[in-house]
Formats: structure tokens, C-alpha cells, sequence
């Protein structure tokens, strides 16, 4: 059963939302699938970062973030509250960087932590 968050784990800057709601409006993008956020083992650090589209399962929790509908596995929460995704557009570095107060340590990419 999908649990619905009243308070978000986490948020997203307005320029990670200016990009995501782009994303979402290219053609072709399939609009069942919900924003997950989460981490997955591996990277030069022990884990690592989780954001892309996907269709939710009975583990996720489910928030919104800015109009955008997220989920999250809810033993991720535990890895990712309180972290902040933003977007980087600029010439020497582009993309969605990470930050997490539960990270004690992060590896020079910016994708891989430990806790």
C-alpha cells in the first residue's frame, strides 16, 4: 500500500523544478510515471543517488514537490531526509547535484555518498 508524505523528505531548488517540468513536457514522456528518488548501492562512496521516472510500487511513499508528483521507497527515506537536489546548468558543470546532511561522506562526482 502506498503511503502518501505530509511533509516531503526531501525538496527540489526552482531550478531543479524549471528543469524537471521541462523534462516532463518533451514529447513522447509518459505521464504515469511519477519522479522517484532513492539511492541504490554502489559508486566510489558505497551508495548512490537515485532520480529518474518510474512507475510507483506497493514500497513507495508518494509526495509532491512544486507540482510534481515524487515517490520514494520508504526505507529510503531513512538515507535521504532533509537532502536537497538542485539544478546546475552552467557550462563547466551541468546537471542534478545532491545535497545531504546524512552523507558523511561524498566522492568528487557529487553522486556517490556514505552514511
Amino acid at each position: 500500500m502506498e503511503t502518501i508524505a505530509t511533509i516531503p523528505p526531501v525538496t527540489l531548488t526552482d531550478g531543479a523544478i524549471e528543469e524537471l517540468k521541462r523534462l516532463m513536457g518533451e514529447a513522447g514522456f509518459d505521464r504515469s510515471q511519477q519522479l522517484r528518488i532513492g539511492v541504490k548501492g554502489g559508486g566510489c562512496s558505497g551508495m548512490t543517488y537515485i532520480l529518474g521516472f518510474d512507475q510507483p510500487d506497493a514500497n513507495d511513499m508518494s509526495f509532491e514537490l512544486g507540482g510534481i508528483p515524487c515517490i520514494m521507497n520508504k526505507s529510503h527515506q531513512l538515507y535521504l531526509h532533509g537532502m536537497e537536489v538542485d539544478w546546475q546548468g552552467g557550462l563547466n558543470s551541468r546537471g542534478f547535484t545532491f545535497s545531504n546532511p546524512n552523507a558523511s561522506k561524498t566522492c568528487g562526482c557529487g553522486t556517490s555518498f556514505a552514511v
